[in-house]
């Protein structure tokens, strides 16, 4: 019996519909276990960053105007009247006439204005001579011009990486308030797959979507945890889908979603809940046989086995359910326009998705082309892809020479091509 197939936008209105994505709570983590969480509030800055002027080179802190006019023929010599150190606080006075030797980010000392640098300067005996005149201000970085006392400086929603950690470092803060991580059970079923690291039998294949969806929960801020692969067997997908469901937020299995015999999940998520699949069986390619359902008010995503198909899925489907139930800032896809190179089609009734490369022509255009055919059903697809484009179900071929919008897989990539101005 043939699956009533639903469109992307039904299903995803559906979803909607029927689950609405909320952060799952906040809480305080330490500096160290921050990374890639999603602040929960404003931070506003409760101090001047820097907070004293401090010199940005190793020089003499001086009084501006005690160098006006010092050149290579005619050096101005002043009095050495101390030395500061970085980390020190100064406990000498520029006064006219005078300079203290001073090392780079140590603070200035009162009355001097300016630092020159030691390359146009010599020192002889308690003295320095200065070879050229420095500016009020020059090689001094005032008190707040990194950060200044009162301003947001980071938004709530926003996700921690290395450099937002950095601020909140030189704010002083030791933790941070942050969205809790929803966390995401991840299930494999299939009699031909195989624990990575264990003898590959004739006939199997290593599990792979467990680790690529793992890892793709991890980079939209959830918090994954494997349960293993479990056989086509009802009794045992039922157990530990229940196990996932006391536990987990989110719940993904990959496998037994096609019209085969062994192709249990929906019969098993009716009976965990009646009605409880909202989604069975979506109207594009690859990923037609995707399933959704809502069990104890909680979303079980049931992903085609094709690892291609289970990560494009996701992509497209669960992603953006994680990031809001992490407190992410809903932000559009990355992507680039492009040129394509040759004719694609799409299949009849059916979204079609393919995955694409891209290039530059001698002009400076961005090309687009397909992954070749013989690598669909592949792994090195996933990684051998850097985008898609979307054909719509209305729409039987793009031409060649056509602009389309290429949505981009990989984030580094994504960075890369908007820093060189790929749109």
């Amino acid at each position: 019996m043939s699956k009533k197939l639903v469109s992307l936008d039904d299903a995803k209105r559906i979803l909607k519909q029927k689950f609405s994505a909320e952060p799952v709570g906040t809480e305080y983590a330490p500096l160290s276990e921050a990374y890639q969480c999603v602040l929960a509030k404003d931070i506003v800055a409760h101090i001047d960053v820097p907070s004293f002027n401090r010199a940005t080179v190793d020089g003499y802190a001086v009084r501006a105007k005690d160098t006006f006019g010092a050149d290579e023929t005619n050096p101005i010599t002043l009095k050495i009247c101390g030395r500061i150190s970085v980390g020190e606080s100064p406990r000498t006075t520029v006064e006219n006439g005078s300079a203290a030797e001073i090392a780079t980010g140590a603070p200035i000392p009162q009355g001097a204005d300016a630092v020159i640098m030691l390359e146009y300067t010599i020192r002889k005996n308690a003295n320095v001579i200065l070879y050229r005149p420095v500016s009020i201000g020059e090689n001094v970085m005032k008190s707040g011009s990194d950060i200044r006392k009162g301003v947001m400086i980071l938004k709530k929603g926003q996700m921690l990486s290395s450099l937002e950690i950095g601020v909140l470092a030189a704010l002083g803060l030791a933790k941070v308030e942050v969205y809790k991580r929803p966390k995401v059970a991840i299930i494999s079923t299939g009699p031909e797959i195989v624990e990575p690291g264990k003898p590959l039998p004739s006939g199997k294949i290593y599990d792979i979507n467990a680790h690529t969806l793992n890892a793709a929960v991890l980079e939209c801020g959830g918090q994954p945890f494997y349960l293993g692969i479990v056989p086509d067997e009802a009794d045992k997908l039922e157990a530990a889908i229940r196990k996932a469901l006391d536990s987990a937020d989110i719940v993904i299995t990959s496998g037994g979603v096609s019209a085969g015999p062994r192709d249990i999940i929906p019969e098993i998520l009716n009976s965990l809940n009646e009605n409880g699949i909202i989604i069975d069986g979506i109207a594009v390619k690859p990923g037609k046989p995707t399933t959704i359902a809502i069990v104890d008010k909680k979303p079980i995503f049931s992903l085609p086995g094709h690892p291609t198909s289970s990560l494009l899925m996701f992509h497209i489907l669960v992603r953006p359910i994680i990031g809001k139930m992490a407190g992410k800032t809903q932000e559009p896809s990355p992507s680039t326009k492009a040129i394509t190179v040759e004719k694609m089609f799409s299949e009849k009734g059916r979204r079609t998705f393919i995955m694409v490369n891209l290039s530059k022509d001698k002009t400076g255009r961005t090309l687009t082309s397909p992954v070749p055919t013989g690598l669909s059903g592949a792994i090195t697809t996933l990684t051998k892809a850097e985008g898609f484009i979307e054909i719509p179900e209305n729409q039987q071929f793009i031409n060649s020479g056509e602009e389309v919008k290429v949505y981009l897989l990989k984030p580094i990539l994504a960075l890369s091509f908007i820093e060189k101005g790929f749109r």
